[in-house]
């Protein structure tokens, strides 16, 4: 299937479906978004010189990739059961969810340490850090279909991970495609934001949730193409 029919479906399923993600998913973006925005300021107000990063911020950030992990399981969840056919209430679909958070939180910090590893050692030698980037990149969309291993096929977090950096072999460049969507939103929310700041902390939110909400449509357009590749992962995983 072409890249422009697998963001059409997204597109469609993201439209017909709007206002169930958006009660399923909106709530745990006014957490998430919260916490990033307080860690934000908390970061642009330290010193420089001597920046201090006390319990309070340890915690926020364990709180973070908890939420964040709740809201991946329960969208994932929400997709597939609805790509099957099924209409389960959100409040089930958010309980059933809750299964899948300590696999997907294991499996999102080995990832992200995969994903970081080739710039942080590219970095090590000047220029060289370009390289680096761009193998990151590659690996990211390697394993951006990890959550969907963790929670569809319900693997482990390793078997996750290496499930997903072979099945996207054969689409690793259509799902570079996909991902290069968050480009757009993030100078779009970038530009929202400020012009936010400057009428308040309570707007500011709002637009950062919005933006957030709407960025979900990337996972749409991933799940998309993860169903459309799947018929060949019994010989990827």
């Amino acid at each position: 299937m072409s890249l422009s029919a697998i963001l059409t479906e997204a597109y469609n399923f993201f439209r017909n479906h709007i206002s169930q993600l958006a009660i399923l998913t909106v709530p745990i973006l006014f957490i998430q978004v919260s916490i990033q925005l307080w860690l934000g300021m908390e970061i642009n107000s330290a010193d420089l010189e001597n920046p201090q990063f006390g319990a309070s911020h340890m915690v926020a950030m364990m709180v973070l990739l908890l939420v964040f992990s709740v809201l991946i399981a329960s969208l994932t969840l929400f997709m597939e059961v609805r790509s099957n056919g099924h209409e389960p209430s959100n409040a089930l679909i958010l309980k059933t969810s809750l299964n899948f958070v300590p696999g997907l939180l294991l499996a999102g910090v080995m990832s992200g340490l995969l994903i970081l590893a080739p710039v942080m050692l590219f970095a090590a030698f000047g220029p060289l850090w370009l390289i680096g980037l761009t193998l990151s990149i590659y690996v990211f969309a390697r394993l951006a279909y990890v959550n969907f291993m963790v929670v569809v096929e319900r693997l482990t977090p390793l078997e996750a991970i290496k499930g997903s950096f072979k099945f996207s072999s054969a689409i690793a460049f259509k799902t570079l495609l996909v991902l290069m969507l968050y480009i757009p939103l993030s100078l779009l929310g970038g530009t929202l934001s400020q012009l936010a700041s400057a009428v308040g902390f309570p707007l500011m939110l709002i637009v950062e949730v919005s933006v957030a909400f709407f960025g979900l449509f990337v996972n749409v357009a991933l799940f998309r193409l993860y169903m459309v590749s799947r018929p060949s992962i019994d010989e990827q995983v």
